[in-house]
């Protein structure tokens, strides 16, 4: 798993279960949700046979309307979604499975990604604004100023986003910053010309993100696995 600027939520039911291995050792999952930046590191890698789930990239600015807790207390851990949702977990894991197609999947998953966000309350409006401030600018912006711009100070905005948002403002905008890069090199761009667009000092400052991020280099980064979600968000070798 390498972070990635969003909460992680699949919906899994399938033959087989998803087995993360972090920290506490191999265990299997059923459906899960993974918090923000989760396999900072590389230190988690996530396996399995015959596993088949709907994956599901939530913004951690809508994340608490749709799952029912906040990404701070997540901690970028992590967790069952039986946990979380109780029944609901098990009645939506039986409808994937009841239905034929990919296509009435993805319906499914909409709708009650939907309703959960319509019946909830997200987080406050200038965290949002923050948040999706870092997201255009990808990560290349000062916190200061987007302090300044909201009237608040330094500290307030701290302060609120990490209890939000699960993370402080600065490591998030390194985080989006650090996907963009990692997009670009997946699509084939050379790592000096993605340092010097990405905001990086040098080369050799990119290196030691992904190195942080991922566990690995920017050379090996294209590589990895988890690149292979989809075609449409991370590009193929043979797209290439």
């Amino acid at each position: 798993m390498v972070p990635h600027p969003g909460l992680t939520l699949v919906l899994e039911f399938g033959a087989g279960q998803p087995i993360v291995d972090d920290v506490a050792g191999p265990r299997p999952w059923g459906s899960l949700v993974a918090g923000l930046g989760f396999g900072f590191g590389g230190a988690v890698l996530v396996r399995g046979e015959n596993v088949e789930c709907v994956q599901v990239r939530l913004s951690p600015a809508i994340a608490r309307a749709v799952l029912g807790v906040s990404p701070a207390d997540l901690d970028g851990a992590v967790v069952s979604l039986d946990d979380l949702w109780g029944r609901e977990a098990a009645r939506i894991r039986e409808r994937l499975g009841e239905v034929s197609s990919w296509e009435e999947r993805f319906a499914l998953t909409d709708a009650l990604l939907a309703r959960r966000h319509g019946a909830a309350t997200a987080v406050d409006a200038e965290v949002a604004w923050a948040w999706h401030r870092i997201l255009a600018g990808r990560g290349l912006v000062r916190i200061d100023a987007l302090a300044a711009e909201l009237g608040w100070s330094r500290k307030r905005l701290w302060s609120r986003f990490r209890s939000q948002l699960g993370m402080q403002p600065k490591l998030a905008a390194k985080l989006v910053r650090f996907d963009h890069a990692v997009h670009r090199l997946v699509a084939g761009e050379g790592a000096a010309r993605v340092a010097a667009d990405g905001g990086y000092a040098d080369q050799s400052h990119l290196h030691r993100d992904v190195v942080a991020f991922a566990g690995v280099t920017p050379g090996t980064v294209v590589d990895e696995p988890f690149l292979a979600v989809d075609d449409t968000a991370w590009p193929t070798r043979a797209a290439r």
